[in-house]
């Protein structure tokens, strides 16, 4: 039996939000999937009440206390051991459930991944993967996207190499093409951090680099692994989703615009440590849950996490 732990208490909505969209995902996941809530007992109780769903696929695991969105990240974990978030990487590395989930406190589900799962071999610092939407109706991936605002080129270059491993093993992208988001396309192009950073990918023959990015390219597919740092990144996801909001209030129905709607992809992977942690969007709704808890499922069964394991522990 494979399980897919959720955070109860994670999130704007939670613990309501968060069960009605493990709910939903559990009518979709195979036979051999089970769901663990984590979180307090009657809360979570209380919401499961008057929903119907089957009881095989629904677990639950107590936890008596919650990190707030508020709360200092190293310090609520350390001070915590036996909050939601706490938990679920306890399970995680015990291999007691197959992966954690949490719309909650992103920078306690960091800590989490860091010092509970620890980084696989010796990558510096794990990144948040984001699912970027493009005109051919595919995605590519963009890393870091929040969790890294300042990198070095090196810690860049490991980016470029664990987006080209999620690619090809998540999303079965042939030899993903790689791109350093930038101000222009030549070479010499943008800060000191870029041009290092430049020099360090044309030279990495573990990866297809097809050169700098520039903004105006991002929806057209000319890479497949956009490689940035983590204030870029965020910057760049939260306008995609103030413009799909904008959009929605001016009910215009665009293919593209509508998949920056960050309920569709539902979460966001941290790759690179020793375990599968999907972290979600803080206002996450129940549809945001479903969809992060089937992009869990297909993390587990494409086994990218062992394969990144394999090849940075070499």
């Amino acid at each position: 039996m494979k399980k897919i732990a959720i955070d109860a208490m994670g999130g704007d909505f939670a613990p309501n939000a968060i069960v009605k969209g493990a709910v939903q995902a559990a009518s979709l996941l195979p036979d051999d999937y089970q769901i663990v809530l984590i979180g307090k007992k009657d809360e979570m109780l209380n919401c499961l009440h008057d929903l119907e769903y089957p009881a095989s696929k629904i677990e639950m695991v107590f936890a008596t206390d919650v990190i707030e969105m508020h709360e200092h990240p190293t310090r609520a974990f350390s001070q915590k051991p036996n909050s939601s978030i706490g938990v679920g990487f306890k399970l995680l590395k015990e291999g007691q459930v197959q992966a954690f989930c949490s719309a909650g406190n992103t920078g306690a589900m960091m800590v989490g991944s860091l010092f509970t799962l620890r980084t696989v071999g010796n990558l510096q610092r794990p990144p948040i993967v984001g699912y970027f939407p493009l005109k051919n109706g595919g995605y590519s991936l963009m890393l870091d996207i929040g969790a890294n605002a300042d990198c070095k080129p090196e810690v860049l270059m490991q980016f470029a190499e664990l987006g080209s491993l999620y690619g090809k093993f998540a999303l079965n992208m042939e030899n993903p093409k790689v791109g350093l988001l930038n101000i222009g396309h030549e070479e010499e192009k943008g800060n000191t951090t870029a041009q290092a950073t430049f020099q360090l990918l044309k030279n990495n023959k573990k990866i297809n680099f097809v050169g700098n990015i520039e903004g105006r390219d991002l929806f057209d597919g000319l890479a497949d692994i956009i490689v940035t740092d983590g204030f870029t990144g965020n910057i760049l996801y939260k306008m995609g989703e103030a413009l799909y909001e904008y959009s929605a209030t001016k009910n215009i129905n665009d293919p593209l615009i509508n998949k920056m709607n960050y309920e569709v992809v539902g979460g966001s992977p941290i790759i690179g440590v020793n375990g599968n942690v999907i972290v979600g969007h803080g206002i996450s709704t129940p549809l945001a849950i479903k969809n992060m808890i089937l992009l869990a499922q297909k993390q587990i069964e494409s086994k990218v996490t062992e394969k990144i394991k394999e090849v940075f522990n070499n």
